[in-house]
């Protein structure tokens, strides 16, 4: 059974767990489904705004689709929040993608 078939049965167990939608976002993009991984973490962002790992890959695809502005807003507001949280990886991961997404728009 493939991990997306089988996280989808998870999910219709427990359709609002946020690790099962964020692992079934994850795997949508290893296969390139970029927009029903955004719709996920949307989703997630929406119903758990805690789940701070969604931001990153959020934060990416938006970067990836050229839409850079909601990439930042994006990255900005998961850089707040791992800061209250005290997540310092996360953070960091926020905080280098922002940059460097920032310094390639200057190139």
């Amino acid at each position: 059974m493939s991990r997306i078939k089988q996280l989808k049965e998870f999910l219709e167990q427990e359709p609002n767990d946020s690790f099962l939608n964020y692992a079934l976002a994850i795997e949508f993009i290893g296969v390139k489904e970029f927009e029903k991984a955004e719709k996920i973490f949307t989703k997630l962002l929406k119903n758990d705004p805690d789940y701070t790992a969604t931001y990153y890959h959020l934060g990416k695809i938006y970067q990836e689709q050229g839409n850079k502005d909601k990439a930042e807003e994006v990255y900005e507001e998961g850089i707040r929040l791992t800061k209250l949280k005290r997540e310092q990886h996360k953070l960091a991961e926020l905080q280098t993608a922002l940059n460097n997404m920032l310094y390639d728009d200057d190139e």
